[in-house]
């Protein structure tokens, strides 16, 4: 069940917000648990065992670090190992355990056998999660969640538990025991959920749409003009698929009475790679700067071992996004920019005009994403050839085409992505626009319900993650 689909607006929210409110706040987390183990069995139902049981070992490890942390400090690392080694062994075997036997078999190793067991969605995000949880508790960030079913909603909170934003713990412990929601507390998640929903449904899927159609034309029909409006669509596409699905969890989670951070904040109107990943998935960076980075020694031991924490890190932000070598590229590629932006880029950037930085930084990041779109690399680097005309023409008629077709799209798109939009947002927020945005709201609404009764193609991309 996806945020856009209609069983999802007009059935399980109507459904769920109305129970939650109907039952005493005592009884809302076992409301919210139930609510999202349904929400997440809907498409996998197996998996859903899974779950259960991760949310059982590490709120039992979790018990366990905090009544030794503070006398019996070597007991309770070991806790700490043993539920790493747990959250790590299950993420490795679902997602990563077809990936090394297939390798393994190429090499003429064939002691192990791919299993193509189904990827349980959202197991990065939720595992991760769970892992910030016994890590903060070992570091006295936080105190333990006496109560399984609060621990258990926190950890399949339906708004996040697909696609993020990554909730720690520490962020909303107080809020799992005592919260308040206000009416304007509550109109302002539903204004929210529906900023999320238009960036989905009106401008994620036809950018993409556009991005598939012409990555699916033939290499001799992709001029270099046509193949850079299907990478660019899939840079808007990618955007607020993503940054849309955090808006709608963010605004789900101010219905229910729950303060996520933000995880998105313009990323495409930055000048540097490294200001780019100080705006884009934020909730990620932070995580592995928190619980990566830093504990390698961050940049306190000298240049050389930055340099290693850094590529350590990208490494592995590649391989969290799948188990597929075009993401260990396209991670490895950051962790390089990173550093030569260290090394001396930055430095020149800023000396620069902004205009300066801000294409150089998109060019990346649109070359960049090609790789991330395509597991296969030989036809990842195909495309970017198309981009610089491996077809041996500049541009079509299909580029007049497509041009013709979507440039409104693409302006949209612009606009929607840099500060101007949220500066109109504002304006319907305040006194003088407040009569105009529930008209605004209904629009979006029934604009966003008829494209999706229309259209047959509505993915999340994050899903696969």
């Amino acid at each position: 069940m996806v945020f856009s689909s209609l069983t999802f607006l007009y059935a399980y929210l109507p459904i769920v917000l109305a129970v939650y409110f109907l039952v005493p706040m005592r009884w809302r987390n076992f409301v919210l648990l139930i609510v999202s183990l349904f929400f997440y069995g809907w498409g996998e139902p197996v998996y859903v065992l899974i779950m259960v049981a991760s949310i059982i070992i590490n709120w039992l490890f979790g018990r366990a670090i905090g009544n030794t942390r503070k006398d019996h400090r070597d007991q309770a690392k070991r806790y700490l190992i043993l539920c790493m080694v747990f959250n790590l062994a299950l993420l490795g075997f679902f997602k990563y355990w077809d990936f090394l036997a297939e390798n393994l078999n190429a090499l003429g190793l064939m002691f192990i056998k791919p299993l193509h067991l189904g990827l349980p969605i959202g197991i990065s995000f939720y595992t991760f999660q769970t892992m910030s949880y016994p890590i903060d508790l070992y570091r006295f960030d936080t105190d333990p969640q006496e109560s399984l079913v609060s621990f258990g909603a926190y950890v399949c909170m339906f708004p996040q538990l697909i696609a993020g934003p990554i909730v720690r713990y520490t962020d909303i412990a107080r809020q799992l025991n005592s919260r308040f929601i206000t009416a304007d507390g509550f109109y302002e998640g539903i204004r929210r959920f529906m900023a999320g929903l238009c960036k989905k449904v009106l401008l994620a899927n036809n950018a993409g749409q556009v991005y598939e159609a012409i990555a699916a034309l033939p290499a001799s029909q992709q001029s270099a003009a046509t193949a850079w409006i299907g990478a660019i669509c899939y840079t808007f596409q990618i955007y607020y698929d993503f940054s849309g699905y955090s808006d709608m969890a963010i605004g789900m989670g101010k219905m229910l009475g729950f303060d996520f951070l933000e995880n998105f904040n313009y990323p495409y109107i930055s000048r540097t790679i490294t200001e780019f990943w100080r705006r884009w998935h934020m909730s990620l960076s932070f995580w592995f700067r928190d619980y990566v980075y830093i504990p390698l020694g961050g940049n306190r031991h000298g240049f050389r071992r930055q340099i290693l924490n850094i590529m350590i890190v990208w490494l592995l932000t590649g391989f969290w996004h799948g188990a597929s070598w075009n993401f260990v590229l396209w991670g490895v590629f950051y962790g390089i920019v990173l550093i030569i932006e260290k090394l001396f880029l930055l430095k020149w950037l800023e000396k620069a005009p902004a205009w300066v930085g801000h294409v150089y930084t998109m060019i990346l990041v649109i070359l960049n994403w090609m790789i991330f779109a395509n597991t296969d690399l030989a036809k990842g680097f195909a495309y970017i050839g198309a981009m610089f005309g491996g077809c041996g023409r500049l541009a079509d008629g299909l580029t007049l085409y497509y041009l013709r077709d979507n440039l409104v799209l693409l302006v949209i798109c612009a606009i929607a992505a840099t500060p101007i939009a949220k500066t109109k947002w504002n304006f319907l927020r305040s006194e003088k626009g407040e009569y105009l945005m529930p008209l605004v709201t209904a629009a979006g609404l029934i604009a966003c319900t008829a494209f999706i009764v229309d259209a047959s193609y509505n993915p999340f991309l994050y899903f696969r993650f």
